[in-house]
């Protein structure tokens, strides 16, 4: 049997490692290794993209629609989502349908490129992401302060001398809203070249091992760390602000005043000294980036978390800066499209009148909308790529309510806890089949790079692939059963249309019919809108008028293992859109919730109650990796880890069974002591829990685990953004027997 080799970038995390493919002659993937051309990730592959093989051909995967449980045909499966659909909406309105898009989204051509499409044809306001379990706080503190949601400055990993890290785990990771192959190699090279790297963290994980200091700190209580070391920064005349128009500087001065390293001290857990001294460091390094991930922001105080981070670097004068926190320029994105200044709240929630951030509605509420009677009530409910019966705070209830809709349609992989609960289920093709380009991720690279994966094995005759889906699914939500692809000409045509009016575009006063035939009509749909995105990008040939610019076809075919488009350059003045002009150094919103973060730090604590955080792991994604038995084996455990004294005091040890009690549940657990976690702290990783009946995904089955979400309070976010609490979390620890 013969053999052939492809390429292809992995999308399976934030990384956008390369890969080199081998595969038979009938398309089963034989062989992973790293892709030592890819001129990003150099070869570096992590456990789970060298499993990627198995992953592709996992038994387990549906290979046909599901119809009520039962494979139906691609026709039947689409004409009944169509009817039900438009029944639902006839019968309640437009809100009675909402949709979830969860992570996986993120790592595919598809999702970007018609999630949008669909909720836009379907018009309801139930819009539900896993932003608002992750990320959301990120998007609101960079919307306020820039103008852009999506305007998010990474850490110029490869030229800092100064790294502060909190609530980061990237050796485990391997990075998140920070696109970085081999994370690890990147952190030692800091080292190398005489920097510092210091992670603040309540467990000593991999990163903080490899780290040159780390402080350990008590769960939930960022945000007091971050205004004491911006006070510390004002009251020893440290702060350098960026050369760049700020606003609400001697508002923020204010506003840090009460939160000194001696105030704060007692309630994070690191004294006074060791908090001045890393103000100080920070200040006196040549180039320094600060750095919160998911830790940061799944906390009550999760967007001043977010919105801190950037303040330091704005006040040390490294934000916009080589070896700072840097602006990525996306090749598909254009520099010159106009940008509304942020706001929130355009509408709020049915039941907790909660508002709408980002075009979204908080996962904390979704249950709630599908439980309460009334107008407006969730009847429906398109789920892509995503398991809230698992990942989402008080995911139990969400699973009861899920199996109380009139109807539901899921697009995965798998029947898991979440897609059990569809009447049709429609499974996108094997990875293999699907091409890649990483439309949300290369804006959040810390080099500017490109690549295109084309797909490495031809789909059968009459099996739709990812896009085709999605854009069935977003004309039937229109009301239509036309032609797809009539959603990618009106998509193609009213860009065009756009571009050539718009000053500073390639392509103004154009012709948009000459334009659009300028694209390749030999390939997909799907290719023409990514050829027509880079063409109009900041390094695209702007349709012939640079004809050295790039193009899908030039990527493809010259650059295989994708193109370095160089390190991250300055571009503030790109980026920035606040009304006012200036970054936003101190919004109001974020002023009025410093109240709330300042009554808190006199508030009660229950000396003896305990904390529960999360875990990452190297070999998981969330939920949906465990049903490969390469990724479920070794240190990839679904154990429930805390001090060796709070073991001690419990009488626990190492397999014993205990009982983890919050406000609003309880769970069972494996207790594996270890002095990684700080005392008074109990860590639990998340996305487990594969105990549940109907579901089709027998290797995670037999290594089930248990729902940290049992014991998660959907009632406790972030009300800034709507953001979930996962880190905090008040329990009760106690031996079962």
């Amino acid at each position: 049997m013969g053999s052939r080799t492809a390429f292809r970038t992995c999308p399976l995390c934030e990384a956008l490692c390369g890969l080199e493919l081998t595969l038979d002659d009938s398309g089963t993937v034989t062989r992973v290794r790293g892709d030592r051309d890819d001129p990003f990730s150099k070869g570096f592959i992590c456990p789970k993209g060298a499993t990627l093989g198995k992953l592709d051909s996992d038994p387990d995967r549906l290979q046909a629609p599901l119809l009520d449980g039962a494979e139906t045909s691609w026709d039947e499966a689409f004409a009944t989502v169509g009817r039900r659909i438009a029944e639902i909406i006839e019968r309640y309105g437009k809100d009675a349908v909402a949709v979830y898009i969860g992570n996986p989204t993120a790592h595919s051509v598809a999702g970007p490129l018609y999630g949008g499409a669909l909720i836009k044809a379907l018009g309801t306001r139930n819009i539900y992401t896993a932003s608002t379990a992750d990320q959301m706080p990120k998007h609101v503190s960079c919307g306020y302060m820039f103008g852009d949601p999506l305007a998010i400055p990474v850490p110029d990993l490869d030229r800092t001398s100064h790294l502060l890290m909190l609530g980061a785990n990237p050796l485990e990771s391997n990075g998140s809203l920070c696109s970085a192959p081999d994370f690890p190699g990147r952190l030692k090279a800091i080292a190398k070249r005489g920097g510092k790297v210091t992670v603040v963290d309540p467990r000593r994980t991999r990163t903080a091992d490899l780290a040159d200091e780390h402080v350990f700190i008590r769960p939930g209580t960022d945000a007091y760390l971050l205004m004491a070391l911006v006070h510390t920064l004002f009251a020893e005349d440290l702060a350098r602000p960026v050369r760049r128009p700020v606003h609400g500087l001697d508002d923020l001065r204010a506003l840090v005043v009460d939160f000194s390293p001696e105030r704060v001290a007692p309630v994070t857990g690191i004294d006074a000294a060791t908090i001045r001294r890393m103000a100080r460091e920070l200040a006196a390094a040549e180039t320094a980036a600060v750095y919160g991930r998911i830790g940061t922001c799944t906390q009550a105080f999760g967007t001043l978390n977010s919105w801190l981070v950037d303040v330091l670097n704005v006040l040390t004068g490294n934000l916009d800066r080589e070896g700072g926190a840097m602006f990525p320029r996306p090749a598909h994105t254009p520099v010159y499209r106009k940008k509304r200044p942020f706001t929130t709240g355009r509408w709020r929630s049915r039941v907790r009148d909660l508002p709408e951030v980002n075009g979204e509605l908080p996962v904390a509420t979704l249950a709630d909308e599908i439980e309460t009677p009334g107008e407006g009530r969730i009847r429906a409910l398109i789920t892509i790529g995503g398991n809230p019966a698992l990942s989402a705070p008080g995911s139990e209830r969400i699973d009861k309510a899920l199996a109380g809709l009139e109807f539901m349609v899921s697009v995965d992989p798998y029947l898991n806890e979440t897609t059990r609960h569809a009447n049709v289920v429609l499974p996108p093709p094997r990875p293999v089949q699907t091409p890649h380009y990483d439309v949300s991720l290369l804006g959040l690279a810390v080099r500017d790079y490109v690549r295109y994966s084309p797909p490495a094995v031809a789909l059968p005759p009459g099996r739709p692939s990812e896009s085709q889906i999605l854009a069935r699914l977003a004309v039937l939500a229109s009301g239509l059963d036309g032609d797809p692809a009539a959603l990618d000409e009106m998509i193609i045509g009213s860009t065009l249309a756009k571009a050539v009016t718009v000053a500073g575009s390639p392509v103004q006063g154009r012709e948009p019919d000459e334009l659009r035939k300028m694209l390749d009509g030999e390939i997909s749909l799907t290719e023409q809108r990514l050829d027509m995105m880079l063409r109009l990008g900041p390094y695209g040939d702007g349709f012939g008028a640079d004809p050295a610019g790039l193009t899908l076809a030039r990527l493809r075919t010259e650059h295989p293992h994708g193109l370095d488009l160089g390190a991250l350059r300055p571009r503030l003045d790109e980026v920035l859109c606040t009304a006012s002009g200036r970054i936003e150094l101190c919004p109001p919103a974020f002023a009025a919730d410093a109240d709330r973060l300042r009554a808190a730090l006199d508030g009660d604590r229950d000396p003896a109650g305990m904390l529960l955080i999360g875990r990452r792991h190297l070999r998981s994604n969330n939920s949906w990796l465990h049903n490969v038995p390469e990724l479920v084996r070794g240190s990839n455990t679904c154990t429930l880890q805390l001090n060796p004294a709070d073991a001690e005091r419990l009488g626990v040890a190492a397999g014993d069974t205990v009982r983890v009690a919050s406000r609003t549940g309880t769970l069972e657990a494996v207790a594996e002591p270890t002095d990684t976690v700080m005392a008074g702290v109990v860590s639990l990783p998340h996305g487990w829990g594969h105990d549940r009946p109907g579901t089709r995904t027998e290797v995670a089955r037999q290594n089930a685990g248990v729902n940290v979400n049992a014991v998660t309070d959907e009632h406790e976010i972030d009300p800034l953004s709507g953001n979930a609490v996962f880190n905090g979390v008040p329990v009760t620890v106690e031996p079962v027997g």
